[in-house]
């Protein structure tokens, strides 16, 4: 059928081509050339069409000379650096932390042609080992500077049976047009207590696409939140696998987006054993011509009986022309599980904004103050003050852009 009905490539594919074949990866190029860039007709990237939205590749990113301004300051942070690629090196490691580097890419065989291109381009990964409990939070700047660059990073991350720890990714850099294709892979062990958070910080002139996935043993719990604030086009992929007994993640996500930008969070949770727990929780602002997207799918394997999963998200249009799109899935093969999902949509309530303004209040603080109490369980369960303030100062900003 492919033979009649050959695909048309793009100049973007076309470029990717190339570099997978500089690479060594010929059966990736060999996939791209033959399928070509995703497109609305396949499903998970039905609402993300990267053969349409995705124009040009630029060229392979080469070692950065120097680095730009972080893009986010957590004081107290132990701080480490991904920079076009490369590892850099890092300060004293706190007690109990391993600092390292590993070939290649992190992700499992995943059939998503990011996952296949980011395991064939990022040639080496950093790898972290936390053999105890770690107090100070652990920062990684994930970071493209330079000429407009195309980027493939990894990092590895092994969390200790009965440990904790706090685990911030920013992802920023130049504001060039550069395509970063990033992959993360977290283990978590035995009743360990994790907390992830991925902040796409980019310029509007980037094309951001992150792969994040989580391996969770007995009793290991695990907060993430996504944040998509940056990039002009925005893709997370969340792949969390409840693998042992009594293992529960809370997974959320935000999406704040303005005109001509695109975020994309696609979340699939599975359940692979009895007596898990997941609650994705995820919401959208949007405002001006730009679009959201939340994905979510919760997988219950047929021996993971006594699951509990519920999927929600909530969206807030700030515009006439916002776009908000939303996807819950459930793909239940147990017949003793209380799984649900949710999805809602809508503007600013005007009742809430006059009972406001009759205050004294102006219209414009009104709304922010809204606002603020929409993404308030987002952030109220970041314990670090200074983390989340930090949060707190993405959105003030996003605000006060719209302005």
């Amino acid at each position: 059928m492919r033979a009649n009905f050959p695909v048309r490539l793009g100049p973007a594919e076309e470029a990717l081509i190339a570099q997978l074949k500089a690479a060594g990866a010929d059966a990736t190029a060999e996939r791209v050339t033959v399928v070509g860039l995703p497109t609305r007709r396949v499903e998970s990237y039905h609402y993300t069409d990267l053969k349409t939205l995705l124009r040009a590749i630029p060229p392979a990113a080469t070692p950065a000379n120097e680095a730009s301004a972080p893009a986010l300051r957590i004081p107290g942070a132990y701080n480490l650096m991904i920079a076009n690629g490369v590892v850099q090196n890092a300060a004293t490691a706190p007690a109990g932390v391993i600092v390292g580097k590993a070939e290649g890419g992190v992700l499992t065989t995943r059939d998503d042609i990011l996952v296949h291109i980011n395991g064939a381009l990022a040639k080496e990964a950093l790898t972290l080992t936390l053999e105890n409990s770690v107090d100070p939070v652990i920062q990684i700047e994930r970071r493209i500077e330079g000429e407009a660059a195309h980027v493939a990073d990894a990092l590895k991350i092994f969390v200790a049976d009965g440990a904790s720890t706090t685990i911030v990714e920013t992802f920023s850099g130049s504001d060039a047009a550069h395509v970063g294709n990033h992959a993360t892979y977290l283990s978590l062990g035995k009743n360990a207590v994790v907390t992830h958070i991925t902040l796409d910080l980019s310029a509007r002139a980037v094309s951001h696409f992150a792969t994040n996935e989580y391996q969770l043993a007995d009793g290991a719990k695990l907060r993430t939140l996504v944040v998509h604030a940056g990039a002009g086009l925005a893709r997370t992929h969340v792949f969390p696998r409840m693998a042992g007994a009594e293992s529960h993640a809370d997974l959320t996500g935000l999406n704040l987006v303005s005109d001509g930008q695109h975020a994309d969070i696609t979340m699939e949770t599975q359940h692979a054993v009895p007596h898990t727990s997941s609650q994705p929780l995820f919401k959208s602002i949007v405002r001006g011509r730009a679009k959201a997207v939340v994905q979510g799918k919760l997988v219950v394997a047929r021996d993971a009986q006594k699951t509990d999963a519920k999927f929600m998200h909530q969206g807030l249009m700030l515009s006439d022309e916002a776009e908000i799109l939303s996807k819950p899935e459930l793909e239940i093969y147990a017949d003793d599980v209380v799984c649900g999902h949710g999805s809602t949509c809508g503007m600013i309530d005007e009742d809430s904004l006059f009972y406001l303004m009759s205050r004294g209040i102006p219209k414009a603080e009104a709304e922010t103050m809204l606002v603020r109490g929409f993404i308030a369980e987002l952030f109220d369960p970041i314990e670090d003050e200074e983390l989340n303030e930090a949060l707190q100062t993405i959105v003030d900003s996003w605000l006060m852009a719209g302005k």
